[in-house]
């Protein structure tokens, strides 16, 4: 009964006080019938309170995120399932559940009567507009009597989480030779001619070459089985992402960070599902998600949380200390980086192993240099890469990431490329 007491809403107080005030004053003026106004307002929120107490309202509720990882810039939606217990009808029910602001408004929903006998679903949409580890909730349910004289607040589930992965864009084509490491070619053979014992083989595939048939392994397992002429452990790509925050311009969505994170995640997707062991890596040689090539939807999921979230750093230039790509193909997405962070990404790179670079025009993403101007220090990063024996793009925010990957897919055997810019 105090706890019913304690939810009187402000009706119910103002009512309350009424009917008290309405008994003293009876008294002093000796009425009897405003005696009998008085002790009724007086009553009524007691008797509601009286009433709240004996219905022993349960809520109960639910909720499933659909899907609980959505890319950013798509549409989701959250379920929720309400229900109760009690035999004596209940009032109206509030909802509010806790949305951060960069899922969208925060959804409210009134219940005017919840049957016992079923559940209520509830639905509404999320429309995340940046890549992170989000928090749903806690979903708060205030319940109200039928005359709004009492209210009382309860938390009926607590957080969900969300993860918002960066958006993903389809490529096509490989760099020639990707994934071997080292050569104009990227193949690497097996001690060219004398390799015979240290040959590697595998089960037959349809469209496999029949000159690769290595026939004693085949007469000795009796089923047709191929030379592999590449070394496996030599195999693959590393992905390097530069997040460091005073390499890149920008806020929010459109930062030229964001641009960033979504082109290595379509990048190291488009790389392993062609069948390429992927490596994610940080400017400073910290290794973000290592997915082979020969895995699943599992490992998509491995690169995008790395990814979603990831936050920047706040070093301010490149410290490796050693080759971040261990002798594979490295694929690397820089922001604004220094002369002597040019130095430190080549220093240890052999000019054989192939290097490619995506280096971002960043003053562009903050609009102090106009769509047709690069910017002096890009450009001249971009030099001092090429003389270095790297491949080089130059992208600005309006270049689209196809045409970016397409150019890098060439850019091994050209001195430099410029888009979104010129030099």
């Amino acid at each position: 009964m105090l706890r019913a007491l304690s939810g009187l809403t402000t009706r119910g107080r103002c009512l309350l006080a009424a009917g008290i005030a309405a008994a003293v004053c009876s008294l002093v003026l000796n009425e009897r019938d405003l005696l009998r106004i008085a002790v009724f307002v007086v009553a009524l929120p007691l008797l509601v309170a009286a009433y709240i107490s004996a219905t022993r309202l349960r809520l109960g509720a639910a909720r499933a995120l659909r899907p609980d990882r959505i890319a950013a810039g798509s549409t989701g939606e959250v379920d929720l399932e309400l229900w109760r217990s009690g035999r004596l009808p209940g009032g109206e029910v509030l909802l509010e559940d806790g949305v951060p602001y960069a899922l969208g408004s925060r959804p409210r929903f009134v219940v005017e009567r919840l049957p016992h006998d079923r559940r209520v679903l509830l639905r509404y949409p999320l429309r995340p507009g940046m890549r992170g580890i989000q928090q749903v909730g806690p979903l708060r349910a205030t319940i109200t009597d039928p005359f709004g004289l009492c209210e009382f607040e309860r938390e009926l589930i607590g957080h969900s989480r969300l993860v918002v992965v960066p958006r993903v864009v389809a490529l096509w084509g490989l760099p020639g030779g990707a994934g071997a490491g080292a050569g104009d070619d990227g193949s690497v053979r097996l001690h060219s001619g004398q390799g015979e014992p240290d040959v590697i083989v595998r089960h037959y595939r349809t469209g496999d070459d029949m000159r690769k048939v290595h026939w004693r392994s085949t007469a000795r397992r009796d089923e047709i089985m191929v030379r592999i002429e590449e070394r496996p452990w030599r195999g693959g790509t590393t992905v390097l992402l530069d997040h460091r925050a005073a390499a890149h311009h920008g806020s929010g969505p459109t930062a030229s960070l964001e641009w960033a994170v979504s082109f290595a995640a379509s990048v190291s997707l488009h790389l392993r599902r062609t069948g390429h062991r992927v490596r994610l890596v940080t400017e400073h040689g910290i290794s973000l998600a290592d997915a082979p090539g020969d895995g699943g939807e599992g490992y998509d999921n491995l690169v995008l949380d790395a990814l979603a979230a990831l936050q920047p750093a706040h070093q301010r230039d490149v410290t490796l200390g050693h080759d971040p790509a261990e002798g594979q193909e490295l694929i690397a997405i820089l922001g604004t980086v220094s002369a002597e962070s040019v130095h430190e990404l080549a220093r240890y790179r052999a000019r054989g192993v192939r290097s490619l670079a995506v280096l971002l025009d960043t003053p562009a993403w903050a609009g102090s240099a106009s769509p047709d101007h690069l910017a002096a220090a890009t450009g001249e990063s971009a030099e001092l890469l090429r003389g270095a024996g790297w491949g080089v793009v130059v992208a600005g925010p309006q270049t689209p990431m196809p045409e970016v990957w397409g150019l890098l897919c060439r850019a091994g055997t050209h001195r430099s490329t410029v888009i979104g810019g010129t030099r």
